[in-house]
């Protein structure tokens, strides 16, 4: 059964950092991609970044381009996702999905039961 995990979530002043963490596990085929999503209060679920575990590309949203960094800790198996100049539009519960099919928004069939990310002065 496959169980993923997310954490580091929390409240951040306009302008923070945090770094929220995936750890999955219980595949009987490895994923392709791993991928963060957010859903904010009233909104649909977005992509935010994905990170293929083929050959390490990586993907963000234009929202969060030059701001958000993906990677990955082979050793520790975890897929972390760093957020800086963090703003009050970031806020949202941030899910970690993983896909066994490609890096597309929409082949992410496993989820977490995610974060909350709250930006708030």
């Amino acid at each position: 059964q496959v169980h993923i995990v997310e954490s580091g979530g929390g409240t951040v002043q306009p302008g923070g950092s945090l770094r929220l963490s995936c750890a999955a596990s219980g595949f009987t085929l490895d994923p392709i991609a791993i991928g963060w999503f957010r859903q904010a209060v009233g909104k649909e679920r977005e992509g935010v970044s994905v990170i293929s575990l083929r050959d390490g590309s990586t993907y963000y949203a234009d929202s969060v381009k030059g701001r958000f960094t993906i990677s990955r800790d082979k050793v520790l198996n975890t897929i972390y996702l760093q957020m800086s100049s963090l703003q009050p539009d970031d806020t949202a519960v941030y899910y970690c999905a993983t896909s066994p099919w490609g890096t597309q928004w929409t082949d992410f069939v496993s989820w977490g039961q995610g974060t909350q990310v709250t930006v708030s002065s």
